[in-house]
Order: C-alpha cells, then sequence, then structure tokens
C-alpha cells in the first residue's frame, strides 16, 4: 500500500472533520440567542391546534440565517413533539428554483414514495394538507434562499402555502420561514404581506469577532485534537474573518490551518498557518503592506518586534511589545520613545490594520493588559521586509 495514504485517519490535529463543515449543526448554536428567543416569540401559540406562524429571515452571508432557522426547527420539534408533532421540510431554492421543484422536494419529506410527475402544483398542495392531517402532523417549511424562487419563479407558491387551509374546516396545516440574503417583503404583492406580516420579519446582522471566537472554538473542541490549539490561535482566526463577519469564512480558515499543520505532520496548528490562508482569502483585511513603507522610524521597529514574537506566537501583550521593542532599538542603535509614544505608535498601528487588538489579563493576578495579533499579515514576511529597512 502506498505509505502517502498513511496520513488519513492518522488523526495528528483533526480528530473527527464533521464539525468543520459549515453545514454541521451543533448542539448549541453560538452567538444567535436573541434571534432565536425572538423566533420563539414569533411563533408564540405553535403549540395549540390550529395555529400556524411565519417569519422572514434576512442578512448578510454567512450571518447563520440557515443554522439559526435549522436550529429553531429541530428544537421546535423535539419541544413540541408531546403535545403537537412537527415535521421540519428545508428546501434550497437556489437548487430548486421554480414551483414544481419545490413542491416535489416539500412532499417527498411527508412521503418519500410520492411520484415525481403527473401531478399538478394545486394537486400537490392538497395532497400535501391531506397527508398532514391524516398523519396528525404540522409541517414547518423553512425555505432557504427564497430570492432565487421569487426571481426566477414568482411569490404564487409562498401565497399558496400561506393559504393552503382556506376554504377548509380545519387550520394550521404550515408554518413557513423564508431566508434571504436581501430584504424580500417589499417585492411582494400587498396580499401576501398583509398575510405574512411585516412584524415577522427577522434581520440578522454579521457575526463580531467575540461572536466569531465563540464559534471556532466550539468547532475546534469538537473537530480537534486538544492539544493541537490555544485560545490566543483561535483569537487570531476570529480576528481573520472579523472585516467581514462571515461564520463560513472563520470555520474555512479553521479547517484550512488544520490540515496545513496536519499535511506536514505536525501535532499542533500555528499562527502561520492561520496567517498565510488569512492573507490569501478574499475576506480579509483590505489592508496594504506598502503602507508598511510609509511608517515612522519608531512606528517601523515597534512592527519588526511585535513580527518577531508573531512568527513563533498568536499574539503578544503590551509589555512584552515594550521589552521587544528595547531589544530591537539596542540592535540598530537607536534610542527608544518613552512608554506614551510607544503606545500611540502602537494604536496607529492598530487604526491602518497592521495589528489587532483585544483586551484579556496579564496571567499573573487579576492584572489586564492588551494582546496584539496580525491576522491579516505574514510576520515572517513583514519581519523580512523591515529588517531590510530598518538596516538602510
Amino acid at each position: 500500500m502506498a505509505s502517502y495514504l498513511d496520513r488519513i485517519g492518522a488523526g495528528l490535529v483533526i480528530s473527527d472533520p464533521t464539525p468543520l463543515e459549515y453545514e454541521f449543526m451543533p448542539n448549541e448554536l453560538k452567538g444567535r440567542d436573541t434571534e432565536l428567543g425572538r423566533l420563539a416569540t414569533l411563533f408564540s401559540g405553535i403549540d395549540r391546534p390550529g395555529v400556524s406562524r411565519q417569519a422572514l429571515l434576512t442578512g448578510p452571508v454567512g450571518s447563520g440565517k440557515t443554522v439559526t432557522a435549522r436550529t429553531f426547527g429541530r428544537d421546535l420539534e423535539r419541544h413540541l413533539a408531546p403535545t403537537r408533532p412537527l415535521k421540519v421540510a428545508r428546501v434550497n431554492c437556489r437548487s430548486h428554483p421554480t414551483m414544481p421543484q419545490v413542491l416535489q422536494r416539500i412532499i417527498t419529506s411527508i412521503d418519500a414514495r410520492h411520484p415525481e410527475r403527473g401531478f399538478g402544483s394545486g394537486e400537490i398542495l392538497q395532497s400535501l394538507r391531506r397527508q398532514l392531517l391524516s398523519a396528525g402532523l404540522h409541517l414547518l417549511i423553512i425555505l432557504d434562499e427564497v430570492d432565487h424562487l421569487i426571481i426566477r419563479d414568482g411569490a404564487d407558491l409562498i401565497y399558496q402555502l400561506l393559504r393552503i387551509d382556506e376554504e377548509h374546516e380545519a387550520t394550521g396545516s404550515i408554518s413557513l420561514i423564508m431566508i434571504s440574503v436581501e430584504p424580500i417583503i417589499e417585492r411582494l404583492e400587498p396580499s401576501i404581506i398583509s398575510r405574512l406580516g411585516r412584524s415577522n420579519a427577522l434581520s440578522l446582522s454579521s457575526y463580531t469577532v467575540d461572536e466569531l471566537e465563540a464559534i471556532v472554538e466550539q468547532r475546534a473542541h469538537l473537530a480537534l485534537s486538544p492539544a493541537s490549539f490555544d485560545q490566543g490561535l483561535l483569537r487570531l482566526i476570529a480576528e481573520a474573518a472579523g472585516d467581514s463577519g462571515d461564520a463560513r469564512v472563520a470555520i474555512e480558515l479553521l479547517s484550512d490551518a488544520a490540515k496545513e499543520a496536519e499535511n506536514k505532520g505536525r501535532r499542533e496548528i500555528r499562527s502561520s498557518d492561520v496567517q498565510s490562508y488569512a492573507v490569501k482569502s478574499r475576506s480579509s483585511s483590505a489592508f496594504d503592506p506598502a503602507v508598511i513603507d510609509e511608517l515612522s522610524q519608531h512606528c517601523r521597529l515597534i512592527l519588526l518586534a511585535i513580527s518577531r514574537r508573531l512568527k513563533r506566537e498568536p499574539e503578544i501583550s503590551t509589555g512584552e511589545v515594550e521589552n521587544l521593542y528595547h531589544i530591537v532599538c539596542e540592535e540598530f542603535e537607536v534610542e527608544p520613545c518613552g512608554h506614551t509614544t510607544v503606545w500611540k505608535h502602537l494604536n496607529h498601528l492598530r487604526e491602518i490594520g497592521a495589528i489587532a487588538r483585544r483586551h484579556g489579563t496579564t496571567g499573573k493576578g487579576r492584572g489586564r493588559t492588551q494582546h496584539f495579533s496580525m491576522p491579516t499579515l505574514i510576520p515572517s514576511v513583514v519581519v523580512q521586509n523591515l529588517e531590510r529597512q530598518c538596516s538602510r
């Protein structure tokens, strides 16, 4: 057997690759407690027979719209199991952008043997309703990327789903959650808006750096060997994805860095693994490395001190920066600046995007300090450039 295949399943860093997939659904959703609570409010009364509810989730790519809707559906199904059996059917309207395709996906979620051809949309809707009544089920339909359906085929399906129980004695067959990057409510007809309700629209914002850190921390603990990463590395990943606020980017960076470490036969992920992929990522900060050429002498020396440490570590504290800066000044025979001026230079480096900052403990007692990282530059490259410049 070829020896290069021995690395498959070796588990040097990755013990379970599944949590590194964006579609993976963790038991606990990080960073979306408020939105889940809002959905619960919108679905108030859903535990009673004859009640249906609707919601529209919008927000930028990677803001967790799909995983929020899926988590809510999963938890709601479990919560209602003793009182009102509920089933969740999710359809991606980018993959299935027409009314017949969406309906076929919905009906087969209830009846896998339902014929693919030979039935009109109205017949499928009535068949769906009869099967739900016969089984005593309430159906929660999640129409993901619903804007593709509306653009391609109009909003007639949404109207039909919202009025599926009209002219029937029994009500509450279907509830509906629609997901879209762009707000779509203004594209809908007044009759649909009236049934859907403007107040049922929920907008998700991009993730903050702290939320991204919580997400990658959760995925890392589920997917990686405990000895392969530390908190500083996870923070570096979150900061690298922070400009986009996109959880997909953060998870991809974690996955790529872990694979890079394994590819090199290591049992730990290094900050350089993260930085090399972060720089290649389109979502990284738009920082222009040429700006470094315009820095003042002491700003360059401080950045050099930081970069040398960050070649080996994911972050560096304020005190360490000052200590290493004094060593660099001695190396290049330059009189160092005072503490206040160093602090001003650090703020400038942060403002131009060369470094990122977080507040944390000193590691000794209850003292507080600041930690600096370099999520969008490769420290080794910065060191080479700055050593050449400072030697002139």
